[in-house]
């Protein structure tokens, strides 16, 4: 299923896409209305949207639904730098021993169609095209091949960056986190839908220029070795958004810089998880995101 979170008349809740349409969970008390509140319940909830899915009823025209991040708030946000060898060798670093994560606050999040902020204090934005997973079982200790079972699905996301922010400190958080930095989406695909994760083309256009072209097979860490390395030290839960990595033709790396401007629409396309498109604006005077 691709899993959204969107809001008619007001009323935000969880869904799915089918073609062009939603089906609408609202006033089905087996389907929480939070995407973590979803995840946490479990199977009984899946099966219960797949139901609504299957009788052919509860549906919206899917254009006039306001889709947002599949997770607007994720509890944690857990991102992978220097997973792709291609990027690694046009930025200049050694490839790393283990995993080196950082962290985006949750803040950032922005949906599908959103706009990214220029920001007043800063003109170097960046993107990066990226596959992002979705935790779907509280979890510790997962062993390799048991990880596959505590995804609840994939998505696109754009680990959008403000670089000289980011290089101002060795975690790379605050340049990673500024309001409209975290675009995810467009919807959540169980991981039935998506086959293999770890063999699927990626791509980032900045308006009609092609700037990344991989594929997730490059990933030097996968996401099951993640998921392990991660869990221990931490409790995985439900609803934590990790990214994998951004393969080569960042911004920042192109000669002249290829930074974001005003008027731009970047857009990423993952195999089987649809596109992600947002389009630059230079920050509000009144900074208002909704």
């Amino acid at each position: 299923m691709k899993l959204v979170t969107f809001t008619h008349n007001n009323l935000m809740r969880v869904g799915a896409v089918l073609g062009d349409t939603v089906v609408d969970s609202l006033g089905d008390a087996n389907i929480p209305t939070t995407m973590i509140a979803f995840l946490t319940a479990g199977r009984p909830a899946l099966q219960a949207l797949q139901a609504l899915a299957d009788s052919g009823q509860a549906r919206l025209d899917l254009a006039d639904v306001k889709l947002h991040a599949p997770v607007p708030r994720p509890g944690k946000y857990l991102a992978l730098s220097f997973n792709y060898a291609d990027h690694i060798a046009e930025t200049g670093h050694q490839r790393p021993e283990y995993p080196s994560f950082f962290t985006k606050q949750s803040s950032c999040v922005i949906g599908c169609g959103d706009a990214i902020y220029r920001p007043k204090v800063s003109d170097k934005l960046d993107y990066e095209g990226e596959l992002a997973f979705v935790i779907g079982t509280r979890c510790r200790h997962v062993p390799i091949d048991k990880a596959h079972q505590v995804i609840a699905g994939f998505m696109i996301a754009n680990d959008v960056s403000v670089r000289d922010w980011q290089m101002r400190s060795p975690t790379f958080m605050i340049g990673k986190s500024f309001d409209s930095t975290g675009p995810l989406g467009p919807y959540l695909v169980t991981p039935d839908e998506v086959g293999d994760p770890h063999n699927l083309s990626i791509k980032t256009w900045v308006d009609d220029d092609l700037r990344q072209n991989g594929n997730t097979s490059q990933m030097l860490f996968n996401c099951y070795e993640m998921i392990a390395y991660l869990s221990q030290a931490m409790t995985l839960e439900p609803g934590d958004v990790v990214t994998t990595g951004t393969p080569s033709g960042v911004g920042v790396k192109m000669q002249p810089r290829g930074y974001l401007k005003p008027g731009q629409t970047v857009r990423i396309e993952i195999t089987g998880l649809g596109v992600l498109s947002n389009p630059v604006v230079q920050e509000p005077d009144d900074n208002e995101l909704y």
